[in-house]
Parts: C-alpha cells; sequence; structure tokens
C-alpha cells in the first residue's frame, strides 16, 4: 500500500511539473494606434481596452498613442517594416492613398444594417472609396470664430466680426487697448498650416482644385495670403507665426492674450478645465464673397494585414465604438458626435456651444479626395510661410506651388 501510494504521489507530482511546465494559453493579440487628441486620449482607448478584455479573455490589446505630427511617417514606417497596427486612427484624407496601395481593408463584409445606421449617413461619405467603405469616423468637427469678450470689450468692439475687414479693425484696437494682447492668432507650423489658410481662400471664392488643377495660385488665394501677411507686419497676430503650431495659438488665448483664433469644438473643453474664467464667444467665421469654414474628419482604418482581422473588426464595433467609449471620448475631447444615439445624452443635447458648431456643418467645406493629398498640404504650408516670412510675395510663391501641385495631381 505504501509503495503504491508513494508511486501515486510521485505520478500526480510528475504531473504538475508536466503542467506547470506547459506554455501559457496564448491570447489573440491586437495593436491599435491612436492619434494624440488630448491628454484624454490615451485613457479613453485603454478604457475600452479594458472593458473588450474582460468581456473576451483570451484578447489582449496593446493601445499606443502617437502625436499627430509623427503619426503618417510612423504608420509609413511600420507598413514597409511589416509591423503595420491592425487598426489605427487615420486622417481620413489619407484613405485614397491607403487605398491605392493595398493597405486598407474594406468594411462593408463587416459593417452589418443595424450598426451603420448608428451613424451620420454624411459622415461615412469621405472613408469612402469607389462606393465602398474603409473607414469609420472617429470624430467630426467645424471650425469657429473664438473671441475673448473682455479684451473687445476694453478695446470698444461691441460685437463679433462678420468679415476679415471688421476682424482686422478689432484686432487693430485689441493692439492699441489690450495691454499687450495680440488681436488675432495665426497658425504657420505644422499640420493644418495650410487649413489655417482656407478660411478666407475660400471665402473670397477660391477652390483648392478647379478643372482638375490647383487653385491656390487665384486671384483669392493671392489676397487670401496678403490679408494674414497684413496682420503679420502690422503686429496684430503674435510674433514668428511660422513658429507657431495649432496648440501654441491655443495656448495664447488661453492665456487671455489673444483677441481671436480660429479653432474647432475642442477647445471649448480645454478651456473649461484649464481657464474656467476665461470670458469668450464663439461665433460663425467671418465671410467675404461668401461665408465657409472647413469640416474636417478623423477616422479608424482596420489596415488588411492584420492576421486577426475578425478580432479587430469585434473590437472596433464592441469597443471603440460602444455608446459608452464615444460618450467618453467625445466629452472628453469636445468634438461633434459621429453615432446618433450620442446626442440623447443631456451633456451633449443641452450644449449650446457644441450645437453652434453642429450648425456650420451645412457650409463646411472637407479636403478634396486626391492622391498625394499630403504632398500638396506641404507645398502650400512651404509657400505660405515663405509669404508670412518674407522671403517671396504671395502670387510668386503660391504660383510656383500650384504648378507643382498640378504636376502630383495630373493624371498618372
Amino acid at each position: 500500500m505504501k509503495r503504491k501510494s508513494r508511486l501515486s504521489l510521485l505520478g500526480i507530482s510528475a504531473l504538475a511539473m508536466s503542467i506547470a511546465a506547459m506554455p501559457a494559453f496564448a491570447k489573440t493579440q491586437l495593436h491599435v494606434i491612436v492619434a494624440h487628441f488630448s491628454d484624454h486620449t490615451l485613457t479613453t482607448f485603454q478604457n475600452a481596452a479594458k472593458r473588450f478584455e474582460a468581456a473576451h479573455p483570451d484578447v489582449e490589446i496593446n493601445i499606443e498613442d502617437v502625436s499627430w505630427d509623427n503619426l503618417q511617417q510612423r504608420l509609413a514606417t511600420d507598413i514597409a517594416g511589416g509591423t503595420a497596427p491592425d487598426i489605427s486612427v487615420i486622417a481620413t484624407r489619407w484613405v485614397l492613398d491607403y487605398v491605392q496601395n493595398d493597405i486598407a481593408e474594406p468594411l462593408d463584409g463587416y459593417i452589418k444594417p443595424e450598426f451603420r445606421s448608428r451613424f451620420y449617413e454624411n459622415l461615412l461619405k469621405p472613408g469612402t472609396v469607389d462606393g465602398k467603405t474603409y473607414l469609420l469616423p472617429i470624430l467630426a468637427s467645424t471650425r469657429a470664430l473664438y473671441y475673448n469678450k473682455d479684451l473687445y470689450e476694453k478695446a470698444g468692439v461691441s460685437e463679433a466680426p462678420k468679415t476679415w475687414d471688421e476682424l482686422k479693425a478689432a484686432s487693430e484696437k485689441v493692439k492699441a487697448k489690450g495691454d499687450g494682447a495680440y488681436g488675432f492668432g495665426i497658425q504657420g507650423k505644422e499640420i493644418e498650416t495650410d487649413t489655417y489658410w482656407y478660411y478666407p481662400f475660400w471665402s473670397y471664392g477660391g477652390d483648392i482644385v478647379k478643372d482638375g488643377k490647383s487653385g491656390i495660385g487665384s486671384d483669392a488665394g493671392v489676397q487670401a495670403a496678403n490679408l494674414y501677411k497684413s496682420f503679420i507686419d502690422a503686429g496684430l497676430s503674435q510674433p514668428s507665426p511660422t513658429g507657431s503650431n495649432r496648440q501654441d495659438i491655443e495656448t495664447l488665448f488661453k492665456q487671455g492674450r489673444l483677441g481671436a483664433l480660429v479653432s474647432g469644438p475642442w477647445l471649448r473643453g480645454q478651456i473649461a478645465s484649464e481657464a474656467p474664467k476665461l470670458n469668450y464667444g464663439i461665433a460663425q467665421m467671418p465671410g467675404a464673397t461668401k461665408q465657409l469654414t472647413w469640416g474636417g474628419s478623423d477616422s479608424m482604418m482596420l489596415f488588411k494585414s492584420s492576421p486577426n482581422k475578425e478580432v479587430a473588426w469585434q473590437f472596433m464595433q464592441e469597443g471603440i465604438f460602444s455608446t459608452e467609449t464615444r460618450l467618453e471620448f467625445t466629452l472628453s475631447e469636445g468634438f461633434l458626435p459621429v453615432l446618433k444615439e450620442e446626442m440623447n445624452d443631456s451633456r451633449l443635447a443641452n450644449d449650446a456651444s457644441l450645437k453652434a458648431f453642429a450648425d456650420m456643418l451645412p457650409i463646411a467645406q472637407f479636403a478634396p479626395l486626391m492622391p498625394q493629398w499630403e504632398q500638396v498640404v506641404a507645398a502650400t504650408t512651404a509657400a505660405l510661410q515663405q509669404i508670412y516670412l518674407g522671403q517671396q510675395d504671395a502670387k510668386t510663391a503660391l504660383g510656383a506651388a500650384a504648378t507643382q501641385i498640378d504636376g502630383l495631381i495630373a493624371p498618372q
């Protein structure tokens, strides 16, 4: 009996050692890259990942936060190296390049009608190429004029400017009475430098592309560039706009050092948390011959190279686009909702300032869907920087950039 018992114990011990030596169950790994919208972004997506992992213990999700200025190059490097993520946030306007290079996974085979019906349909259109849906919008935004009510009152400006001439006049008064405050913030560095110039460009009647050619060298383009240059030369903007990115001029505004700037709905949330005593207003974009604003969206893309596309899609559907995650994202980042159900939440439905941005969607212009868009942006930005620095006049710089862009957008 003792011998048998000892053998049994030895057998049990050996079995236990064998089990301990066995490799742990391998979980499905997902790599998700998100763009850095604010200091809340990573937490929002990590919370979504934790909820999904709790419901799906066989999945492990790595969320990585990458700055917008580095995102496109980072993705290009990962794609070239065979280490692309399963899912990533991208600027919607990049979609054509990803589709043409067979990088984006078509989503129509995954999307069920009831899921699609949750979105505002017009926000799905920018991510649709040749009738196929490649992107899901993560946010929508328009741009508006933020103005400092206290600085305007001190300067004797009674209402928000409705035209660019009125904005310049208001900026002159702020400079004279604002104790060192600047009249109007101009972005001249990094992402959306071109966008910041499109506001007057469009309002003067310009088109980014017209009849298959670049329109930036048109009279409207020259007029818009000269308008901003006149602000710079008169000291109505902050010094050295080519050294100021979007965050820089937003910081000046939050500090009470700018009479006005153009920004999106996210700035409302930043002001509420960082400068709650700032007395400001939001108005529609200044106009000229037209009144237009920029409409922007960023999106989630599923990579065709993902080895776990079904699980990745499941995380997109159940995690990223769950009502809970969407509300956390929209409320913390301050963008416009992309799902209809989000507006059922009283915190959004009763937000008058958010409605001001939503009301401008009908006059919003979006980036044209065209190949090599980022090279077009780079050429436009370089020309604008030369103008702002006084290195070239507007007609010469924009004309040369338009010729360069024509070569980019010409049929291959």
